[in-house]
């Protein structure tokens, strides 16, 4: 694959995966700007690995808290914070596990990836985006978080293994309704795309092994570095913005978007 397409996804992906505007809408759009074929699913999760190790680095005091409640919880002790904000992480991570298993077996997740898709999803979200944070409470913190919370999250979670819907963005846009605050939101959908990141790289890293695909495995690794390093500085960029706007400015950019890509795609 060409080395400017790859480093075109990498930064398409470092820059929106953690924004409420859909990585995966935008990956779509790489082809047509780079000239060339969709670069395919593999890539696609190679880049989210890679950013998945920005939010490990990012929030690293956090990973090591969760890392400790995991241990907690294997020794049967669940009353620590660690322990707790693991338990919910899991928790909120098994509905999408079990809807992107079921659409990789069958298939409908290559049937998802089309403009008309994304430029639906991209609109029709981008109002609940402004709903949820227009009329959301923002009392509750990252500590106020519960099993039950975790669940709903994990559902609308699963909603974006839809193309254009945003991972991030249908996780704020629960996280806001459920009460909490912007940037509150925003860490609890960081920290919940890191067990969901993980099971969808280590399935696409299983399937090229299977290929004995050493090229893409090799495109894969340029990709996932090119894209951690990008996402890092749009974790900290969006986490300063949000002291300071709300999610209004998103909405509007999905919003345009959609418009352009429901264009492309009745055109």
């Amino acid at each position: 694959m060409p080395l400017f397409h790859l480093l075109l996804v990498s930064v398409v992906q470092g820059a929106t995966e953690f924004l409420p505007v859909s990585s995966s809408g935008h990956l779509l759009l790489v082809p047509s700007l780079a000239g060339s074929e969709d670069q395919g699913q593999m890539i696609d999760i190679a880049a989210h690995v890679g950013t998945l190790g920005a939010v490990v680095i990012y929030f690293r005091r956090d990973v090591l808290e969760i890392a400790a409640g995991c241990l907690d919880m294997l020794r049967g002790k669940f009353g620590s914070a660690g322990a707790r904000l693991a338990f919910c992480l899991v928790t909120a991570t098994v509905p999408v596990m079990a809807f992107g298993l079921a659409l990789h077996v069958s298939g409908l997740s290559d049937m998802l990836r089309n403009v008309g898709v994304v430029g639906a999803m991209t609109l029709a979200f981008a109002i609940v985006l402004l709903a949820a944070d227009r009329f959301g409470a923002t009392g509750r913190r990252m500590r106020d978080w519960t099993p039950r919370q975790a669940v709903v999250l994990g559902l609308w979670q699963a909603l974006a293994l839809v193309p254009g819907t945003s991972r991030a963005g249908v996780v704020i846009s629960g996280a806001r309704l459920l009460g909490f605050g912007r940037r509150e939101a925003a860490r609890i959908s960081l920290l919940m795309s890191i067990p969901t990141i993980a099971a969808a790289g280590s399935l696409a890293a299983v399937d090229s092994v299977l290929l004995a695909d050493m090229a893409l495995l090799r495109d894969g690794a340029l990709v996932a570095l090119v894209s951690m390093a990008v996402a890092l500085l749009s974790i900290h960029l969006l986490l300063l913005l949000l002291r300071r706007v709300s999610y209004t400015p998103f909405v509007v950019y999905r919003i345009v978007l959609g418009c352009g890509l429901m264009a492309v795609a009745w055109g």
